[in-house]
């Protein structure tokens, strides 16, 4: 039987909420589970979104982080539809849409991220899309559905999916970014550079190393160019925008905790306030590997973040350290990759495999030591690429590249200290 003297309030119904509710009752935690969501429906994950939802192959529902059975089987309130308006951290109550308030024990802000807005003349026009929630999703599905051709503002990770997306179903599509490279800001040039042949192979016209001075319309309110910082333009029948996201921090900003870029917590995921957490998009978590505080904006981070808060929040302190490298992963045609670590766009780059076959494993290393690893197309790498970026140990390049070493054979225990050492140069990047 639930203890309603007792409550943890979940602020968020993302994956890392979701994540965060059903860890603190598997980790014993016998009070009120509230997970609180401003929109409507059950909790989904969002990488589905740029991907087979909007190509039409698979239903929204597909995307639920757990079935409605889920939470009612574990006694987990979820107020959907909801918004929490106000944090009152020495109270320990939060005020809900309507004046209804909800005291609290412990509490775990997931609040997520937004998309950044344009901010060029124009932007206001029909036929701009934004894409992070299912509605996006289907309006963006709809209008790519209609027909005409697609401009893409952002060669990032969004950006990217999306044209390629586009470009399955039939659309013409252009794809325009400031740098020379797609994904340059997160894999350097070298790496980019496949992504940017990827696409033209795909059809999608590359306007790299321009930007956006603003977006005309047609006569009828709606887009209909994308006018360009070198004085050209591009035709565009509907506009989609990822140009990054900004963390959701008005309520904690509000409430005088400590923001920046993000909600700021420890590496156990709590917040200067005792008992409240953060987790997902919108932290700042101190990573103890790398000695910084790291806002992770990918689906696993807000997936083990929201256990690691949610069962912390639950038991007693000081509760688990997160120390999990950052992953991510994406599929465009017919890559699909994965990425371990945390490198840097000007890192060494040592490839194993065929680039121009996309079957590789690409590794970033600093003074030897390998920060990142990624492979496309070679799906056993993973876990070896985790091994050896968490090793924390110097790597030869020539062992790196070698086919005939087994990836689980270059990693080993580090030496004490060895992985503190090994990522001091990092400290005083932001």
């Amino acid at each position: 039987m639930v203890d309603r003297n007792r409550t943890i309030a979940v602020v968020g119904a993302s994956v890392a909420g979701a994540s965060a509710a059903t860890a603190a009752r598997a980790a014993g935690w016998d009070g009120r589970i509230v997970l609180i969501g401003d929109e409507p429906g059950l909790p989904y994950e969002r990488p589905p979104l740029s991907k087979a939802v909007l190509r039409g192959e698979k239903p929204a529902a597909s995307a639920e982080v757990n079935p409605a059975s889920t939470y009612a089987e574990q006694g987990i309130e979820l107020l959907a539809g909801r918004t929490v308006e106000a944090l009152d951290p020495a109270a320990r109550r939060l005020v809900l849409d309507g004046g209804e308030a909800l005291a609290f024990d412990a509490a775990v802000l997931a609040t997520g991220a937004e998309p950044r807005r344009l901010t060029v003349p124009g932007a206001e026009l029909a036929g701009v899309h934004y894409l992070r929630t299912v509605a996006d999703a289907e309006a963006l599905s709809a209008a790519i559905g209609a027909g005409g051709r697609v401009a893409v503002i952002g060669a990032g990770w969004i950006g990217c999916e999306v044209a390629a997306s586009a470009r399955q179903m039939g659309a013409d599509v252009v794809v325009i970014d400031p740098r020379p490279v797609p994904l340059e800001r997160v894999l350097g040039p070298e790496m980019g550079a496949v992504f940017a042949g990827l696409h033209a192979d795909h059809g999608v016209v590359l306007r790299l190393g321009t930007g956006v001075a603003g977006l005309r319309g047609g006569g009828d309110g709606r887009v209909a160019e994308v006018q360009l910082t070198d004085g050209t333009s591009e035709a565009a029948d509907l506009v989609v925008a990822g140009v990054g996201v900004l963390p959701r921090v008005a309520l904690a900003e509000a409430a005088g905790l400590p923001v920046d870029n993000g909600i700021v917590i420890d590496q156990r995921l709590r917040s200067e306030v005792p008992g409240i957490y953060a987790a997902g998009d919108v932290a700042a978590a101190w990573h103890p590997r790398y000695r910084r505080h790291l806002r992770v904006e990918h689906w696993a981070n807000a997936l083990h973040e929201g256990r690691t808060a949610g069962a912390n929040a639950a038991g007693p302190a000081p509760g688990a350290t997160y120390d999990r490298s950052p992953y991510f992963f994406s599929d465009q045609y017919d890559l699909g990759m994965e990425y371990v670590g945390f490198g840097r766009p000007d890192d060494v780059v040592t490839v194993r495999g065929d680039v121009d076959r996309l079957a590789f494993v690409a590794f970033w290393q600093r003074e030897g030591v390998v920060t990142a690893a990624m492979h496309v197309n070679v799906w056993d790498a993973t876990e070896g690429m985790r091994a050896i970026v968490e090793s924390g140990l110097p790597q030869d390049p020539r062992h790196l590249v070698d086919p005939d070493i087994a990836l689980d054979d270059l990693a080993g225990p580090a030496d004490e200290g060895g992985e503190a050492a090994c990522y001091a140069h990092l400290l005083d990047e932001d």
